[in-house]
Formats: structure tokens, sequence, C-alpha cells
């Protein structure tokens, strides 16, 4: 499919995406039938563009490419480098989210995966980062079972497993979906514009 070259390529801009994306909150616009009324207003959506992020380069790199720029991402957050949205550090593993972020591995190359099986078109592509941002959920709450059963005490956090699993998955979701709609057209128009 691609060059190592290009593949490495890709996961340099992944990895700079993702880096960019964990600080860049996300925002959508009122509906369009209100426009006239109350004019053109953004609203936060609750997430960052940081899942945008790694479903694109999955979408325009490829398994391979998206998979190898969330390793970098992962290695670099681990080694103290404050490039995860609390900051970096090998303590991050204790934290609820962090399965989140080992599911960006799976997800990118899932959706790179998916992505490249068939010509592009809005809706392979669209399905190609539902499957990536559903399998990044499914580690997150993997990785939530398996800490609440080891560590039942959450320390500081204080939520139970439910609570945990709405804060991090089921009030992320929505928001999370208009960021793939956003992903599903940019990845569309340029890998067009891009001939492959």
């Amino acid at each position: 499919m691609f060059a190592a070259s290009n593949q490495l390529l890709w996961s340099m801009i992944g990895l700079l995406l993702t880096m960019a994306g964990t600080f860049l909150e996300a925002y959508g616009t009122t509906s369009p039938w209100s426009w006239s009324q109350h004019g053109i207003q953004t609203v936060p959506l609750g997430v960052s563009y940081q899942i945008g992020a790694v479903l694109l380069v999955g979408c325009l790199g490829g398994k391979n490419a998206g998979a190898l720029s969330q390793i970098a991402y992962l290695v670099m957050g681990l080694t103290l480098l404050p490039v995860f949205a609390e900051g970096g550090g090998i303590g991050y593993v204790k934290l609820s989210q962090f399965g989140y972020l080992l599911g960006f591995i799976p997800g990118s190359w899932i959706c790179g995966y998916f992505a490249f099986k068939v010509k592009p078109k809005l809706e392979t592509l669209g399905f190609s980062c539902i499957c990536g941002l559903l399998t990044v959920h499914i580690c997150g709450i993997i990785y939530l079972i398996i800490s609440y059963i080891l560590l039942p005490s959450r320390g500081a956090e204080n939520l139970s497993l439910l609570q945990a699993i709405l804060k991090y998955s089921c009030f992320a979701i929505p928001g999370q979906l208009i960021v793939v709609c956003a992903v599903t057209i940019i990845a569309y128009v340029l890998r067009h514009l891009m001939f492959y």
C-alpha cells in the first residue's frame, strides 16, 4: 500500500496532530434553521480533537502509520513529556482514562485497515472511523473494569465503575461522533486530492 518512508511520514504527522488535538477543544455550530433568529453561534462539544487526529491518521496514512503514531504518542507521554491532557509520566497508567489512550493504538489501526479496504467513499470512511472510535471505547471500558477489580479504591477520582464509564464513554461519544463526521469529510476530500 505505502512505502516505508510514506508510513513514517504519516506516523510523524499523526503524532503531531494527536499532540495538538489533545489541547484543542472541539466546537460545533448551532443548527442552521436558528441562524436567522440568533445568528451563527458556536457551542463546545465537551471533547477535544484528539480522537479526530487518531482517526484521521488511520484514514490518510493507513493501519501501520496510525498504530505507529499512537505508539509514539504513548511512549512520549509515559516518559514525562506533557503530551497527555493532564501532563505525562508513568503514573498515568493508574488513571482511569489511560485505557482509552491505550485504545488509540488498535483504534487507529482498525480505522486505517477499513479505510483502505475499498475505494474512499464517505460511507466507507465514516464506517472505518466509527469502528476505530468503538475500539477505543471498548479498550477503555475493559481497562476500567480491570483496574476497578485490581484497585477497588480509586483514589482521588472517587467514582464508581458505572460513573467512570458514563464520564469517559457515554458522555463523550456524542461530541466524538460529531468530530468523526468532520474527520470523514476531511479524509474524503484529502484522499481524493492526493489521488489514493
